[in-house]
């Protein structure tokens, strides 16, 4: 009996043990997980934690109710062209011909390190590839200016953004539209509409923007002299990279607008919202030192933006042409030289007599 009670202590306190060892283990494994989850918590709270303050800044914002928008002298937005206030959006051009609207702020733009989130849409009844032309977001020095890139000047200075949803160039294998891109002016550079701002682009890509089932975005992040742009176009709630831009100095003082276009193609180009937040960005001693002011708007290294447009090709009947030209002008010279040969020949000749 006792060897039997013996025995039982014996396989209990293996159990025991089993049981400890097996709740160690378990306790271990849980510790591993929980630290692995804190470590990647942590840095990516850290690579994030840069943009993650930030604040509203009513006074370079447009949103509804759209107060502050109009012709008074309080107003803190300009309104231009055909642009016109709805209770939802603002217009900048309607679904019809030659048309050029636009919206400005009137407060020069001093934010060191900024997001811009800009609410858009653009719609109408043309097919596609036959509407046009698209909208255009700027900071620039001038504000209130008419002109052919999407209502505003030509040779700007400052910042671009494009939407573009119309393809000029015949070569449209290398993108698809609608197609945004970046654009930096500093007062020499001319937009190309008819290749659609390729010699000048900093960077760019899709985004199908026009007669879109969902909401419309862009966000451009400006902090420590480089530029991101974003879209949120496929109603995922989710920003996707579309262009950074490294290098990028920018100028305070300038002015926030939108503008937009249409020619022989329309479309309806509504602003329903431009949001402007301020980034609060740490600097080291160092990178404060470096701060320099800026004049006009540059690029450390622009020669890694340019970009390379193949010239146009002539076609079948122009080449044609091209070499019957070419042959009936040899051919006249030929006739002339050998007329001219002969009469020196016998200009020669008769001196000899």
């Amino acid at each position: 009996m006792a060897a039997n009670v013996s025995k039982l202590n014996m396989a209990r306190l293996r159990r025991s043990s089993v049981f400890s060892v097996f709740q160690l283990d378990l306790l271990r494994e849980l510790l591993c997980v929980l630290v692995a989850f804190c470590v990647l918590t942590q840095q990516s709270l850290a690579d994030q934690q840069e943009f993650f303050e930030d604040f509203l800044k009513r006074e370079y914002s447009l949103v509804k109710p759209y107060r502050g928008l109009g012709f008074s002298s309080s107003s803190q937005w300009d309104l231009m062209g055909t642009a016109m206030v709805t209770p939802d959006h603002v217009r900048l051009t309607p679904d019809q011909q030659s048309r050029q609207g636009a919206v400005w702020s009137r407060i020069p733009f001093v934010l060191r390190d900024w997001e811009l989130r800009v609410h858009f849409k653009i719609h109408g009844i043309g097919k596609k590839n036959l509407n046009g032309d698209g909208i255009a977001i700027w900071l620039t020095r001038d504000r209130m200016q008419n002109g052919p890139v999407f209502g505003n000047m030509n040779q700007f200075v400052g910042l671009g953004i494009f939407v573009d949803t119309y393809p000029n160039t015949d070569k449209t294998h290398d993108r698809t539209f609608p197609y945004v891109s970046v654009m930096l002016g500093n007062g020499t550079l001319m937009y190309d509409h008819d290749r659609d701002g390729r010699t000048t682009e900093l960077g760019g890509c899709t985004a199908m923007t026009r007669n879109s089932i969902y909401d419309t975005f862009l966000l451009v992040r400006y902090s420590k002299n480089k530029l991101t742009l974003m879209v949120d176009v496929d109603g995922k709630q989710e920003w996707r990279d579309c262009a950074e831009v490294s290098g990028l100095r920018l100028p305070t003082g300038y002015y926030l607008g939108a503008s937009s276009a249409t020619g022989d193609l329309s479309d309806n180009h509504d602003i329903i919202s431009m949001k402007v937040y301020q980034l609060t960005v740490e600097r080291t001693p160092e990178e404060e030192e470096e701060e320099e002011v800026i004049t006009v708007p540059r690029l450390d290294d622009m020669y890694q933006f340019q970009v390379d447009v193949e010239e146009e090709g002539m076609s079948g009947l122009q080449l044609f042409f091209t070499l019957l030209f070419s042959v009936l002008g040899l051919s006249v010279l030929a006739v002339v030289g050998l007329v001219l040969y002969g009469r020196w020949k016998e200009n020669k000749r008769k001196r000899f007599y």
